[in-house]
This record gives structure tokens, C-alpha cells and sequence, in this order.
């Protein structure tokens, strides 16, 4: 029985799911339930229900903000064109 054991390098994201499996496990082990730990839920929120803290914080939140907005702009936009172009091909569009 000769089995080939491989080592590699582990990622981050490997280490950070083992390690989750590990904690996983050792709460059912423990009776401590699904998560096993008591998580506040200010700490659940989401980062759009999150409120800025600081005025840096404030000033990025109205950066991504306008961002945001822009590419649904200019999403929007491009839909719009698409859509006008396919109408002129199958000669739908208005004249």
C-alpha cells in the first residue's frame, strides 16, 4: 500500500477554510450550536446599513456613492444604445 503524500503550500484562503472547519467542528463537539459563538449584531450589519464614522469615512461613502452612481449611468446608457441599435437593424426604430 503505497500511498503518495503531497505537500504544497497552503493559500490563505485555504488556511482561513480550515481553519473555519476546524472551528465548526470543535463547536459541535462542544454542544455550542451552528456558529458556536454569541456574534453581536451590530457586528452582522451590512456595509450599506454601516454608518461612517469619521470624516474620512464620510468622504469615501460619498465617493463610492457617486461611483456607483456614474456606472449606473453609464450602464443604463449602454443598454439604451444596445437596445436602439438592435430596434434600427430589425427596422423597428423610429425615423
Amino acid at each position: 500500500m503505497s500511498e503518495e503524500i503531497k505537500s504544497g503550500v497552503l493559500s490563505r484562503r485555504g488556511a482561513i477554510s480550515l481553519l473555519g472547519v476546524a472551528a465548526a467542528r470543535a463547536a459541535s463537539l462542544a454542544g455550542l450550536g451552528a456558529l458556536g459563538l454569541a456574534v453581536p449584531t451590530a457586528v452582522l450589519t451590512t456595509s450599506e446599513e454601516a454608518e461612517a464614522q469619521t470624516a474620512g469615512m464620510v468622504r469615501r461613502q460619498e465617493r463610492r456613492a457617486g461611483r456607483r452612481e456614474r456606472r449606473e449611468t453609464r450602464r443604463e446608457a449602454r443598454r439604451a444604445g444596445r437596445e436602439t441599435r438592435r430596434a434600427v437593424r430589425r427596422g423597428t426604430a423610429p425615423q
